[in-house]
C-alpha cells in the first residue's frame, strides 16, 4: 500500500509468534534520502523512551532520479503512558499524540509515513470465481495463525464455492454478472466491502475485470496469476505452455491497478518443470506456485511491510 501523509486503518497485523504478548506499532516511512535520518526517526522513540522492536531501512536511487530513503519501524508501546513519553508528547499518553509528535519530525525532512497497530486487526475479503484452491489456502493459513486477520466473507461472481466457504462458516455472497450490468454488480460487492469494514480484498483467482471505478472506490487489492516465461494469455494457459515445452513456470502476486496484471509487484516465484509433465500436471504445478505467493503477498500487506514507490514495491 501507498505511504501517506498521516495515519492510516489499513493493514495492521503484526507477525504471528513475534512479540506476542507485546502492543506494538508499525511506521512507514518514504523520504528524500539525507544524512541523519534514521538518527532522527529512532532519536524520537528514544526520547519518548520506547523501545524499538524491529527496524529496517533502504536507500534507492532511480536513474536520473534524487535518492529516496525507506525505512519500517517496530515499536513498544507498553511505556507509552511513562512520564518520560508524557513530558515530550505534552502530558498525554495518546496514540494521537505519539502521532502528531513523529508527523512533526517527518515534516522535517518533506516525509510521508503511515502507522498501524497490532491491536487492530484487518479484516480480508476475498473474491473467487471457481477454482477453491487459493481460496481453502488462505483460510487454513488463517485459521492455523499464519495469517494475522479476520475473514468475514467471501464473494462470487457464481455460486460454485458456496461449500467451501460453509465449511470454514464464512459468510458467502454470489453476484452473477450480467454483460450490460456489471457496474451494478461491482457496486453490490462495493457495498457489502462497508458493511464488513474490510481492510484488503484478495482476488483468489476471481476471473473477472475490474473496472477503474470499482478500484477508485475499493480497499487496496491484491491479484494472483500466473507468470509464465514467455508469457501466456487467454484461455487454457498452462496448455500452451506445454505446446510450447516451457522450462519453468510461475506465479506473480501484485496490487490491482486500472493497468490489467500491471500493478506492483509484490512477491514472485517459479518451479521448473520439464517435458514429461502434462497439461494436467503444470496445471498441478502452478495452483502450487500460485497459493504460496499469494500467502506470501497478503502476509507481507498484513505485516505491514510493503511501500508503494510510483509502480514499484519496496519491502522491509
Amino acid at each position: 500500500m501507498d505511504v501517506r501523509k498521516g495515519r492510516t486503518r489499513l493493514a495492521r497485523p503484526w507477525g504471528v509468534g513475534q512479540y506476542p504478548s507485546v502492543n506494538r506499532a508499525t511506521f512507514l516511512v518514504a523520504a528524500p534520502d539525507q544524512p541523519g535520518l534514521v538518527a532522527r526517526l529512532a532519536g524520537f522513540f528514544y526520547a519518548l523512551g520506547l523501545n524499538i522492536l524491529d527496524a529496517g531501512n533502504h536507500s534507492d536511487a532511480g536513474p536520473g532520479a534524487p535518492p529516496r530513503f525507506f525505512m519500517r519501524i517496530v515499536v513498544d508501546l507498553s511505556d507509552l503512558a511513562s512520564p518520560k513519553a508524557q513530558q515530550v508528547l505534552g502530558g498525554s499518553t495518546t496514540r494521537a499524540a505519539m502521532e502528531a509528535g513523529f508527523a512533526r519530525v517527518v515534516e522535517t525532512f518533506q516525509g510521508t509515513w503511515s502507522v498501524g497497530y497490532s491491536d487492530e486487526v484487518a479484516k480480508v475479503a476475498i473474491l473467487v470465481t471457481k477454482d477453491p484452491t487459493c481460496l481453502y489456502d488462505l483460510v487454513i493459513r488463517q485459521r492455523s495463525g499464519e495469517l494475522p486477520c479476520e475473514i468475514p466473507v467471501v464473494i462470487s461472481n457464481r455460486d460454485l464455492l458456496e461449500s467451501v466457504a460453509a465449511a470454514f462458516r464464512i459468510p458467502f455472497f454470489a453476484l452473477p454478472i450480467e454483460s450490460d450490468r456489471k457496474r451494478e454488480q461491482e457496486l453490490q460487492v462495493l457495498e457489502l466491502l462497508r458493511g464488513h469494514h474490510v481492510d484488503l480484498v484478495v482476488l483468489a483467482r476471481y476471473m473477472q475485470v475490474l473496472s477503474e471505478e470499482f478500484l477508485a472506490e475499493a480497499p487496496p487489492i491484491i491479484n494472483i496469476h500466473h507468470g509464465f516465461l514467455p508469457a501466456f494469455q487467454g484461455a487454457r494457459p498452462y496448455h500452451q505452455a506445454y505446446e510450447r515445452g516451457v522450462k519453468m513456470i510461475g506465479a506473480t502476486a501484485h496490487y490491482a491497478t486500472k493497468d490489467l496484471d500491471q500493478g506492483p509487484i509484490i512477491e514472485q516465484d517459479v518451479a521448473r518443470v520439464t517435458h514429461q509433465l502434462g497439461p494436467d500436471q503444470l496445471v498441478r504445478v502452478g495452483r502450487d506456485v500460485e497459493r504460496v505467493v499469494l500467502a506470501r503477498a497478503v502476509r507481507a500487506h498484513l505485516e505491514r511491510r510493503i511501500i508503494v514507490e510510483n509502480r514499484r514495491t519496496i519491502i522491509l
